[in-house]
């Protein structure tokens, strides 16, 4: 799947079949910023538009921006789950942060 990534922000994109159009929502924030358009080209555009507005609608306020997920991830598992992972981990001669990123980037 592709993503859609402007000034470290990625898009979720949505078709309206009853609206005729793309529906996107900036993705990884709290605060709902969203944009439509007709064509993939018009949807770029809008995309970057609302990034835009929303940075100065930020700076005219005062606040900071939300920023996208910072990637660092946190997880409490079972000891028998961390275990397994980091014996594959090892048998793949990988860090344990290593196979995780290569696991978890493929699940779907």
């Amino acid at each position: 799947m592709s993503t859609m990534n402007y000034k470290g922000y990625a898009a979720r994109i949505e078709y309206s079949d009853e609206d005729a159009c793309f529906i996107g929502h900036i993705a990884g924030i709290k605060d709902v910023i969203g944009f439509h358009a007709e064509s993939v080209k018009e949807l770029r555009v809008a995309f970057e538009e609302a990034v835009d507005d929303y940075l100065a609608t930020c700076e005219k306020l005062g606040r900071a921006p939300q920023k996208p997920y910072s990637g660092k991830l946190m997880l409490r598992v079972p000891p028998e789950v961390h275990a397994h992972a980091a014996m594959m981990a090892e048998a793949h001669g990988m860090s344990l942060n290593q196979w995780a990123v290569e696991v978890i980037s493929k699940a779907s």
